[in-house]
């Protein structure tokens, strides 16, 4: 059996605005349209990260499970996702390899994990 992520669902207040948002955060992101649907997500890569109203049984905000992207540079991840209004929430904190893992928050309190290694900028 093959295992991988396929799709993250991230749960926010306005819909659009958390695609506009997340597709400057991800700037490879490509918006793509399911019409049969009427649903808009973005592509990273081979994932789909599906923007989609909260509501009473899944609220935005930090609880639970966090996704980890895979950033080639951490510094410059880490001062892009400020730069965009998502605040240091966990670390960062040195890991395996010479890696380095944080958690900001992006406009709905969701938790967004960056893990990389650092590109030599002692910002943090």
């Amino acid at each position: 059996m093959t295992v991988f992520v396929s799709a993250v669902l991230v749960h926010v207040a306005d819909v659009e605005a958390g695609l506009s948002w997340y597709q400057r955060a991800f700037p490879s992101a490509e918006r793509r349209r399911l019409e049969a649907f009427d649903f808009d997500y973005l592509k990273i890569g081979s994932t789909h990260l599906e923007i989609v109203p909260a509501d009473e049984k899944v609220a935005s905000g930090a609880a639970g499970t966090v996704v980890y992207w895979q950033v080639e540079d951490f510094d410059r991840a880490l001062a892009h996702f400020n730069d965009l209004g998502a605040p240091l929430y966990r670390g960062p904190l040195a890991i395996e390899d010479e890696f380095w893992m944080c958690q900001v928050r992006d406009p709905w309190g969701n938790c967004i994990g960056l893990r990389g290694r650092r590109s030599g900028v002692q910002s943090l």
